[in-house]
């Protein structure tokens, strides 16, 4: 590993527990910070309606105002993900109804783009909606450096993954794909425990700045892109614990590895995609079937080049 990453590691990896809540809502109260909490949200019916709840009855009421907006931009359910969200106390707002005049394309980081859009915060912190067992935790641990930490603009939570039963087996994705990804081309960045978590917190001023992959490329696109721009010193980690959430099978994760080493080879060349295209294959009544699935090939702009944005700041 290299010096700079040890060093890091020593003093920018942190627990929630080094920054009480009484310290944290001190820090916002005299920088006058705003905060927005982001759910990107997709037949998520079973566990979002928990999430927002925690978010309002722990930081959210009058002696804890540490987040000023809980938002749930929903992509497309087709269960009753907006109506359970609404019920919770988030304001629900849908992807397509957010700058229409973009055709919106599937991904969690079409969702994340736009919802720069229709929030207002300082300090955006996204937190996956498909979490179980939700602690305030997560959003208090990732939100407080960025109170704290004038010179830290964006914060991953790192936290344990258990997968059936096993401490430490979840991630399968970033183990495979990557921390090698990371180790090889990037190597700053191989003190992050958790790169493709989907639980962090940004200055706003920063993301404005990023582009965005549409799909699950945003997470490792983002810390690539942020290293360049605002150097390692301002990343941080910060531990919150043990993170449940809803595995996927092992088809729809190698569409994830694939769409994730599609930004990460976009992001070293800016090269020609020979073929941004995913075959895997499945048993049918004649032997194994080919699928072939396309592989997001597209990033949408930072958002400051955006007029509508533009148009937003300046009112």
């Amino acid at each position: 590993m290299l010096e700079e990453v040890e060093r890091w590691l020593a003093t920018r990896s942190w627990s929630v527990t080094d920054r009480p809540l009484h310290k944290i809502l001190a820090a916002k109260q005299r920088t006058g910070q705003s905060v927005s909490v982001v759910l990107p949200a997709l037949d998520e019916e079973e566990t979002v309606g928990a999430i927002v709840a925690a978010v309002r009855r722990d930081l959210m009421l009058r002696d804890v105002p540490l987040v000023d907006e809980i938002v749930v931009v929903d992509s497309g359910s087709t269960d009753r993900t907006s109506e359970v969200a609404a019920a919770a106390g988030a304001r629900v707002v849908h992807r397509d109804d957010i700058l229409p005049r973009l055709r919106a394309v599937p991904g969690k980081g079409e969702v994340l783009w736009r919802s720069l859009l229709v929030t207002g915060g300082d300090i955006v912190c996204f937190v996956d909606a498909d979490l179980r067992d939700f602690s305030s935790d997560f959003v208090t641990g990732i939100v407080g450096p960025l109170l704290t930490e004038p010179d830290v603009d964006l914060v991953k939570a790192m936290y344990d993954r258990p997968l059936a039963g096993a401490a430490g087996q979840g991630g399968r994705v970033t183990e495979l794909m990557a921390r090698p990804l990371l180790n090889m081309h990037w190597p700053q960045l191989a003190g992050f425990v958790q790169p493709l978590g989907g639980e962090y917190a940004a200055r706003r001023s920063l993301l404005e700045q990023l582009p965005f992959p549409v799909g699950y490329g945003v997470e490792l696109g983002m810390l690539v892109d942020a290293l360049h721009l605002v150097g390692l010193d301002a990343l941080a980690q910060v531990d919150v614990g043990v993170r449940k959430h809803r595995h996927q099978d092992g088809q729809a994760l190698g569409r994830m590895a694939a769409a994730i080493y599609r930004t990460a080879q976009l992001r070293l060349a800016r090269g020609h995609l020979v073929r941004p295209r995913l075959t895997q294959f499945e048993r049918g009544e004649d032997g194994f079937e080919p699928r072939t699935h396309s592989v997001d090939t597209e990033e949408r702009p930072p958002m400051v080049e955006i007029a509508e944005y533009a148009r937003r700041q300046v009112a």
